[in-house]
């Protein structure tokens, strides 16, 4: 049995990113019933410059960590779209979710936001100012141009273009508005699962998963091998600590989304005390794993001689809050076992139903638990 790339997860250049595809239900619907009238979208049209007073105040989170995203939009593609708006072709609709002080979180359409912004004010969105190159009809004229080399005219021209939002409003229950989201993130490369929670849940806990994916022992442990680009290794971190802070004995979430989007409004209210009691048992997680598994650690395994396989997020969870709930010593202790650690994980990936909890239905709280329960039963039993 041999890894696929193309049963990889993609990154935003379509390229294998790392991660094993994984289905975390058997269906899309939503879990839960829900009242449709619970559900407000207002439609506002807006001209670029009341759009760019509320960035500027704040008004607007653009979620400025999607802007990283690699070989999306670059300045050629940036340039065509202003000269889009130049040449007066109406752009898509945008989509935001409003919160309880009327900020929008943009999640369709931040990157047009963004062109837009750093055309004209980049200042406004800490951007370096797009020069406009690669246009298509307008290269003979405006090819190298800042906007202040604009004619009055058609500087007043991108001002007063109308763009429409569809603004999902506060109160809006989580879940329906995730669901939503979900069902118009379809165009050009959607948003991934973490890249929707991140735009959705603003706060603390968007820079605590960054700091924690960007420390060596998580690189050290995933052996520098997940494209980032599309936030897989936050939603990693994310996963271990949503675990580490409700025991998967707990566990009864029908929507695993749900589930995550939880977990980081949990981060965002915790105080500093707790979430460095809480890293320093993920670095030592990381650690302790890297030199159990080495480059096949949170990978499934089934002899040794097996190519490597992507690292699969359900045998993350569960090794890696196994490992951080150990003492110091128990884990120095599978160090030294490593052997007998290895030859029982390779028994426990011949399981079939130990195989299909970390591969499909994966959100599922009878999986989660057999998993969960047959990692804390191996290392102890190893232990013992």
């Amino acid at each position: 049995m041999h890894p696929d790339p193309s049963s990889q997860e993609l990154n935003s250049t379509g390229e294998a990113s790392g991660i094993e595809q994984e289905s975390t239900s058997d269906g899309n619907a939503i879990a839960q019933p829900f009242d449709p009238e619970r559900i407000e979208v207002g439609t506002r049209s807006m001209t670029v410059d009341l759009l760019m007073s509320r960035i500027r105040s704040g008004a607007i989170d653009l979620a400025p960590d999607f802007q990283r995203r690699a070989g999306i939009w670059t300045d050629e593609r940036q340039s065509r779209l202003i000269e889009s708006l130049l040449l007066r072709i109406p752009l898509p609709t945008l989509y935001a979710a409003e919160d309880e002080v009327e900020t929008w979180a943009i999640v369709d359409g931040i990157q047009r936001l963004t062109t837009i912004a750093r055309f004209i004010d980049p200042d406004a969105i800490r951007e370096s100012r797009l020069k406009l190159k690669g246009l298509e009809y307008l290269s003979k004229d405006f090819d190298g141009s800042e906007f202040t080399d604009l004619p009055p005219r058609l500087q007043r021209r991108l001002r007063e273009t109308e763009l429409v939002v569809h603004v999902i409003r506060y109160g809006t229950p989580d879940e329906v508005k995730f669901n939503i989201f979900a069902r118009i993130n379809t165009g050009g490369m959607p948003l991934s699962s973490q890249e929707l929670r991140h735009a959705l849940v603003p706060g603390n806990a968007r820079q605590v998963l960054k700091q924690w994916a960007a420390t060596d022992q998580f690189k050290g442990a995933t052996d520098n091998s997940i494209k980032d680009d599309r936030m897989a290794d936050r939603e990693l971190v994310l996963r271990y600590i949503a675990f580490a802070n409700t025991s998967y004995e707990k566990y009864t979430f029908k929507d695993f989304d749900d589930f995550l989007r939880r977990a980081m409004k949990d981060i965002n209210a915790w105080n500093d005390a707790r979430l460095r009691a809480m890293r320093a048992n993920f670095i030592e997680a990381m650690e302790t794993a890297k030199d159990i598994f080495g480059k096949h650690a949170f990978r499934k395994l089934y002899t040794l001689k097996s190519s490597r396989f992507p690292i699969n997020k359900a045998l993350f969870e569960a090794v890696a809050v196994a490992l951080g709930s150990l003492t110091p010593d128990e884990q120095k202790q599978l160090c030294i076992r490593k052997k007998t650690v290895l030859e029982r994980f390779m028994k426990l990936m011949a399981d079939q139903k130990f195989d299909s909890s970390i591969s499909q239905g994966t959100g599922d709280p009878s999986k989660v638990r057999y998993r969960f329960s047959a990692i804390d039963e191996l290392f102890r039993g190893v232990l013992a």
